[in-house]
């Protein structure tokens, strides 16, 4: 995989790697019972948190999104295969991401999730070259998914009564996708990029 150059910048934020000393701002937030409402895993404590970020033996890479220096959202890439009969999977390994994203509230109605989203978008499209990303929600997740909406991603799956909330009621789930070539179906969110670039590496073979 294509190593990510940090940092990434947009109009307005900027985008990096984790790092252990953001573990405090990270909390400060992610404890809150709002962020934590349509979550698929919740942190009980400071130091689940914190191994759960430092963890080696994941592919996943987090994002710390930034405005100015002050961190306001965390933005997960979880590279995945994508499915393929079995005779041809070694040529779908890794062609495909999962996003998953959390900002803190007090910065919410300004535009800075879907600006940050659209950013790792773009990095999955353009450095790390996958041909599909995805991401489900909670139907009554109307934030995200209107987020998902906004940046152009397609809903794929309507799931009835198939995810069970912590607060004991089930939930109706909603999948969306975007193929590589259906992006940017907004070129106003397209990834700005100012003091760093981001490497074109080739684009893989597909076999067709």
């Amino acid at each position: 995989m294509t190593p990510i150059q940090w940092p990434v910048h947009t109009a307005r934020l900027t985008l990096r790697a984790y790092m252990p000393s953001d573990l405090d701002a990270l909390w400060a937030y992610e404890q809150l019972p709002q962020v934590q409402h349509w979550l698929g895993w919740v942190p009980r404590s400071r130091d689940e948190l914190r191994e759960a970020m430092d963890t080696k033996s994941s592919n996943n890479t987090h994002v710390m999104v930034l405005r100015n220096s002050t961190i306001i959202g965390h933005i997960m890439i979880m590279p995945r295969d994508s499915w393929a009969q079995m005779d041809v999977a070694e040529r779908a390994k890794g062609l495909e991401a999962e996003l998953g994203w959390m900002f803190n509230p007090a910065h919410g109605g300004k535009g800075y999730a879907t600006e940050a989203v659209s950013a790792a978008i773009s990095i999955c499209f353009d450095v790390l070259n996958v041909r599909r990303i995805h991401a489900g929600c909670f139907a009554d997740n109307t934030a995200s998914w209107r987020l998902m909406e906004r940046l152009g991603l397609r809903r794929e799956e309507h799931s009835r009564a198939a995810a069970l909330h912590r607060d004991g009621t089930w939930h109706d789930g909603f999948t969306y996708a975007l193929l590589r070539e259906e992006w940017p179906t907004a070129p106003a969110l397209r990834l700005e990029l100012r003091s760093s670039r981001l490497p074109h590496a080739p684009r893989p073979h597909r076999g067709r």
